[in-house]
């Protein structure tokens, strides 16, 4: 076997530090450490950089944005209540009406005969009235009048006639026949009373004669009602925006000839939706302007809030009226894009909502402003809203300086750094 390699020699012992040389470094690490930590408390005792705003009274305004549409107060859909063949329209889609106005003619060359036979039927009626009043009625009369005397000549000479047979002058066969000529006398005297009563006014004659003339005189208003339901006329002022009819056609009841929108108060109808509907108000003013023409703005005013909901759509109709003159270039239907003002402060202190810490409700919250460069938690009364913007009603003043970083402590040192 062989012999194993001696171990190899051990390193040389450093040599022990000596008193002054240890004492020098150890008050250099102890400065080293003292500095690190006065670094780090210098750096603790920082300010941070925070953006704020220099709070100043200025106007606020809070508006709602949404689409309308023109609409008229009422459209019309006019139609023949016959039947019967076109003969002329009057109007062409665009037209501006007046009440009254002549719109659509039928044919009526039937209808005027109708009516003229009707008052050809007036005029005999009326004819035998003035008849019954000016000859029947007087000959009545007197033919009464005739028959009375006759019935009193026959009493007369039936008493002459009993006195002669009582003296034996006469037969008895003569009173006979004197009492036959009052019974025919009086017979006679019956019936022209009869027919005088017929003939008086309030009699049964002349109430049939009245009859047939009323009846006549209301064939003659149908006949004339039928005649002018040929002509179609324009219930009131209006805009013809629709036609759907042409001369030879033939109509029939039920069908629309012309539709109309009627002139008057011009209204924007929008719906808006229901979760700022605590913001209309009647009368608020608003700012509308036409897609069609963008340089051509007006003034409305709202007029009306639904009293109800839409609960398919979750929106509440309001309607706004033009102030002033109405354009010239509103039409039925027509897009506008309306801004309402629901609410205006001329001069309030006004925040961003970001600005506001959290738990915040919509009366009160708070936020920081910076205080002898520290950051200091203050309680704000809050007033209108907008989307963005909120005005303090308390709590803040003009000139005070309010922080926009609301997730910094309060206490924590600030360096505010000014923006718009």
């Amino acid at each position: 076997m062989s012999a194993l390699p001696p171990d190899p020699a051990p390193p040389p012992a450093a040599a022990p530090l000596t008193g002054g040389h240890g004492r020098r470094l150890g008050l250099a690490v102890l400065a080293v450490a003292l500095v690190a930590g006065a670094a780090a408390l210098g750096w603790r005792a920082r300010p941070v950089a925070a953006e704020a705003v220099v709070l100043q009274a200025r106007p606020l305004q809070r508006t709602l944005q949404f689409s309308a549409r023109v609409q008229t107060p009422a459209r019309v859909e006019l139609g023949s209540t016959l039947t019967g063949r076109v003969a002329r329209v009057a109007v062409r889609e665009g037209d501006e009406v007046a009440a009254g106005a002549v719109l659509v003619q039928l044919e009526d060359a039937e209808l005027v005969a109708a009516l003229r036979q009707a008052e050809a039927t007036l005029a005999q009626a009326q004819a035998r009235r003035d008849s019954l009043g000016a000859v029947a009625r007087p000959g009545a009369d007197a033919a009464l009048r005739q028959a009375e005397a006759t019935r009193a000549t026959a009493e007369r000479e039936l008493a002459r006639s009993r006195g002669l047979v009582e003296q034996g002058f006469i037969s008895p066969s003569r009173l006979d026949e004197a009492q036959r000529s009052l019974a025919v006398a009086a017979a006679q005297r019956d019936g022209a009373q009869a027919q005088a009563q017929a003939y008086r006014a309030d009699g049964p004659e002349s109430a049939s004669v009245e009859a047939q003339r009323r009846a006549a005189e209301a064939a003659v208003q149908v006949a004339r009602a039928r005649l002018e339901q040929a002509t179609l006329r324009a219930p009131a002022a209006a805009r013809v925006i629709a036609r759907q009819v042409e001369p030879g056609q033939i109509v029939q009841p039920g069908r629309a000839l012309l539709t109309l929108a009627v002139t008057g108060p011009t209204e924007l109808v929008a719906q808006v939706d229901e979760r700022f509907l605590g913001q209309l108000r009647v009368g608020q003013p608003a700012r509308v302007l036409a897609d069609a023409y963008p340089h051509q703005p007006f003034d409305a005013v709202l007029a009306r809030v639904a009293p109800a909901v839409d609960a398919a759509r979750g929106a509440v109709e309001v309607v706004f009226t033009p102030t002033g003159a109405v354009p010239a270039f509103l039409r039925e239907d027509m897009t506008l894009s309306v801004e309402a003002v629901t609410g205006q402060r001329a001069q309030a202190l006004v925040l961003p909502l970001s600005a506001l810490r959290p738990g915040a409700t919509e009366t009160g919250a708070h936020v920081l402003v910076a205080v002898n460069g520290r950051a200091t938690e203050r309680r704000v009364a809050l007033g209108l809203r907008t989307l963005d913007q909120v005005e303090v009603t308390a709590g803040l003043a003009p000139g005070d300086t309010l922080l926009l970083e609301p997730a910094l402590a309060p206490g924590t040192r600030v360096s505010p750094r000014t923006v718009p």
